[in-house]
C-alpha cells in the first residue's frame, strides 16, 4: 500500500530560521509534501542606521546594537531576520522622512515583505529543485495581498489558495488563508458569509470528500484549537482568577463546512497558543501552534494511504 507523507506548519511570521527548518523538513522527515498554511510575513521593520563613523546602530528588542564592520552588520541582519523582523539599512535623513510620512513607511513595509517572500520562494526552489518534494505556501489573514505575486512565476512552489490540489491519486486538498474578522482587521479578514462562499466554491470541484484535506488557516469555531485570550476595548487580554480569560475565536463558516462535508482532515493554525487536535465527527482537525519568536518550528507530520490517515504526529524542533 502506497503512502504519502506530508509536513504541515503555519504562522512562521517572517522567522527565517523557522522557514529554513520548514524547507529541511522534506529531507529530515522524508516527506513528500510540504505545506505552509499561512501567516508567513513579519510584523516590524528594524532600522539599522548608518552613523557618521561608518558604523551602524539598531534598536532591537529593547537594546541598542552596534555593527562596526560588514561581518557584524550581516550577523545582526541575520539575527533580526531569524526573529521574524525586517532589517533595513538606512540613514538618519531617511529615518526623519519616514517618521514624518506614515504612507511611506507603509509602502516600505509592503516592499520589504514582497522582497522577502520572493527570496523565500527562491530559497525553496534552490533547496527542492533536485528532489521530488512538492511545496505549497499559502498566505494567511495577516499577509498583505501584494505578496501573492511572489508565487506567480515559480515552478517549484505553489500558492494553493482557492484551488483543489491532488496530493496523490487518492487525496485532494482545498485551501484558504482568509479568516473571520479579528480585532486587528487583518488584510485577509472577511465576514463569515463571504468565507463560507469561498469554501463552497472549492467544494463544488472536490471529487471525493472522504479523502479531502481542508487546509484552512483559521480553525473551526469552538473546537478547543481556537482558544485565545479575550481582549478588552484597548485590545489587552482580560484576566480572570490570575489567568487569561480564554474564549473560542475560530470561524463558524469553517465549522459548518467541516460538519457538513466531513473531510478526512482539517489543517489549521492562526491561534498560536491553541496547539492540539480535535475530532468533529469523523474529521480530525489539528493546529500545530506556533513559537516562531523563539525560533521553534511547530508542525505536524501526516501519513496518508488509500484508506485515509494512517497516522499523524505533532512535532517541534
Amino acid at each position: 500500500m502506497t503512502m504519502t507523507r506530508a509536513f504541515f506548519c503555519t504562522d512562521v511570521h517572517g522567522s527565517e530560521i523557522c522557514f529554513r527548518k520548514f524547507l529541511s523538513a522534506g529531507k529530515f522527515y522524508k516527506a513528500d509534501v510540504l505545506i505552509l498554511g499561512g501567516d508567513m510575513t513579519g510584523k516590524l521593520i528594524v532600522s539599522i542606521v548608518e552613523e557618521s563613523d561608518r558604523t551602524y546602530v539598531a534598536r532591537y528588542l529593547g537594546k541598542e546594537r552596534r555593527a562596526r564592520n560588514e561581518a557584524e552588520l550581516r550577523s545582526l541582519e541575520r539575527e533580526i531576520l531569524d526573529s521574524g523582523y525586517y532589517p533595513y539599512r538606512t540613514k538618519h535623513s531617511e529615518v526623519e522622512e519616514l517618521e514624518s510620512n506614515r504612507s511611506k513607511v507603509d509602502e516600505l513595509f509592503s516592499r520589504l515583505m514582497l522582497e522577502n517572500v520572493k527570496r523565500w520562494v527562491n530559497m525553496a526552489e534552490e533547496s527542492l529543485r533536485t528532489t521530488n518534494v512538492r511545496c505549497f505556501m499559502m498566505p494567511g489573514n495577516d499577509d498583505r495581498l501584494e505578496i501573492d505575486q511572489a508565487f506567480s512565476d515559480s515552478q517549484q512552489v505553489m500558492n494553493p489558495e482557492g484551488k483543489v490540489i491532488c496530493l496523490d491519486e487518492h487525496h485532494e486538498m482545498i485551501s484558504t488563508g482568509y479568516s473571520n474578522v479579528s480585532p486587528w482587521k487583518a488584510p485577509r479578514d472577511i465576514g463569515e458569509e463571504e468565507l463560507g462562499r469561498r469554501i463552497e466554491t472549492m467544494t463544488l470541484h472536490v471529487k471525493d470528500m472522504t479523502n479531502c484535506l481542508f487546509n484552512f488557516h483559521c480553525p473551526p469555531y469552538n473546537s478547543r484549537i481556537d482558544l485565545a485570550p479575550k481582549l478588552d476595548a484597548n485590545l489587552r487580554p482580560e484576566v480572570q482568577g490570575g489567568n487569561f480569560r480564554m474564549i473560542p475565536v475560530g470561524s463558524i463558516a469553517i465549522r459548518n463546512a467541516i460538519e457538513r462535508y466531513q473531510p478526512l482532515m482539517g489543517l489549521h493554525g492562526h491561534i498560536h497558543e491553541s496547539r492540539g487536535e480535535q475530532k468533529i465527527g469523523r474529521t480530525v482537525c489539528i493546529n500545530p501552534g506556533s513559537e516562531y519568536g523563539e525560533g521553534i518550528l511547530r508542525g505536524a507530520l501526516i501519513n496518508l494511504d488509500e484508506k485515509g490517515v494512517r497516522s499523524y504526529l505533532l512535532t517541534s524542533g
